[in-house]
C-alpha cells in the first residue's frame, strides 16, 4: 500500500474534476482542491475536502497548498474546453491551458511533487487517418484547444526527462454521464456535450437538439463518437496515480474510451428510449473540422492498468446524465 499523501486536484469543482475527487475519496486518498470557480461550483466539492479558491498559475498559493496538505501528486483538470471558443479566442486557450499548465508544472518541480496526472484529449489527434485511434497515431490538432493540450503533453515529457517527476496524460474521448449516486455531474450552463444537451432538451430546458451534419461517411450519415462514462474515466485516474507511484521511472500516455462508437442519431434514440419521449431534432449543416468517426483503440490502458469499465452502456450513461439533470434543476431552484 503506497504512502497516503494528499492529491491536489486542480479544477476539482468542475465536471470531470469533481468526479475524480469522489473517486479518490472512495479509494481512501486524502484530497485537496484548487479551483477559480469560473466554470466550477463550490457545492460540487465535498465539505470535508480542503478547498482553495485561486489560480493554478499562482505559484505562492500552490506552494502553500503543497506544504499545508502534504501534497505528493497533482491531478490537473483546470482549463478551458470549448473547441469553437478556442478558434475564436486562441490566446485564452494558450494562456489558460498551456501557459498556466507550465506554471503549475514548475510549481510541482519546485515543491518536490513527484507525480502528475494530466487531463488531455483526443482533440490532440485532429482528424486522424485511422479509426480506431491508437496512442501512436500522429497528433495533428486542428484547433487551438487540441494544440494547447498537446503543448502540455510535450512539456510534461521534457520536464519528466529533466527532473524527478513522472506523469500520465490521459487522452479523453467523449466524456458523458454523471456519478451513479447523483453526487455530482455536468453542471455548466450552455454546455456543448451532446448527451448533456439532449437530456436538457428532454426535460424542456432546450427546444431541440442540433444535429450537425447528416452526410458523413457513417452508417446513418451522422458523426460517430466514442462515449465514456465520467465515473469510469475518474476510476482510470486513480489507477494512473497508483501506477505512477508503483513505478516512478515510468510515464504513460493513454487513450480513455470504450473502443466503440455511437452516432449522433443513436445517442438521441437512446435518450428517447430512456425518457420515453421524442426529442426534437434540428438537422443542421456540419461543423468545420468534425471527423466522420472518432473511436479509441483502448487496448493500451486495458493492458497497463487493471481498468474494468463499469458503465460501458449507452442507455446507462444517458440514465445517469438524466438523473443528474433532474437533481441539478432542484439545486438551481434552492
Amino acid at each position: 500500500m503506497p504512502e497516503r499523501f494528499t492529491i491536489l486536484v486542480t479544477g476539482g469543482a468542475g465536471y470531470i474534476g469533481s468526479h475524480a475527487v469522489l473517486a479518490l475519496k472512495d479509494a481512501g486518498w486524502p484530497v485537496a482542491v484548487i479551483d477559480n470557480l469560473v466554470t466550477g461550483f463550490r457545492w460540487a466539492v465535498p465539505d470535508d475536502v480542503p478547498f482553495y479558491e485561486g489560480d493554478v498559475a499562482d505559484s505562492s498559493l500552490i506552494a502553500r497548498i503543497v506544504n499545508e496538505q502534504n501534497v505528493g501528486a497533482i491531478m490537473h483538470f483546470a482549463g478551458s474546453v470549448v473547441v469553437p471558443e478556442s478558434v475564436e479566442n486562441p490566446l485564452k486557450y494558450y494562456d489558460n491551458n498551456s501557459a498556466k499548465s507550465r506554471s503549475l508544472i514548475e510549481s510541482a518541480i519546485a515543491n518536490d511533487v513527484k507525480h502528475f496526472i494530466f487531463s488531455s484529449t483526443a482533440a490532440t489527434y485532429g482528424i486522424p487517418e485511422e479509426s480506431p485511434v491508437k496512442e501512436d497515431t500522429p497528433q495533428v490538432p486542428i484547433n487551438p484547444y487540441g494544440m494547447s493540450k498537446l503543448m502540455t503533453e510535450h512539456m510534461l515529457r521534457d520536464v519528466s526527462a529533466a527532473h524527478d517527476m513522472n506523469f500520465c496524460a490521459l487522452r479523453y474521448f467523449n466524456v458523458a454521464g454523471a456519478d451513479p449516486g447523483a453526487r455530482t455531474g455536468q453542471s455548466t450552463a450552455g454546455a456543448t456535450h451532446l448527451i448533456k444537451v439532449a437530456v436538457e432538451a428532454a426535460l424542456g430546458k432546450r427546444d431541440s437538439v442540433a444535429v450537425f451534419g447528416t452526410d458523413y461517411d457513417t452508417p446513418d450519415g451522422t458523426g460517430v463518437r466514442d462515449y465514456i462514462h465520467v465515473s469510469d474515466l475518474a476510476a482510470a485516474h486513480v489507477l494512473a496515480l497508483e501506477a505512477l507511484i508503483a513505478d516512478p521511472g515510468q510515464n504513460h500516455l493513454l487513450n480513455c474510451g470504450y473502443g466503440r462508437g455511437f452516432s449522433v442519431l443513436e445517442v438521441l434514440d437512446a435518450v428517447d428510449r430512456v425518457t420515453n419521449r421524442k426529442t426534437s431534432r434540428d438537422m443542421s449543416a456540419r461543423r468545420a473540422g468534425d471527423p466522420d468517426s472518432l473511436i479509441s483503440d483502448n487496448r493500451a490502458i486495458m493492458e497497463h492498468f487493471p481498468w474494468e469499465p463499469q458503465y460501458a452502456d449507452l442507455d446507462q450513461i444517458v440514465t445517469h446524465a438524466l438523473a443528474w439533470e433532474r437533481k441539478l434543476g432542484e439545486i438551481q431552484r434552492d
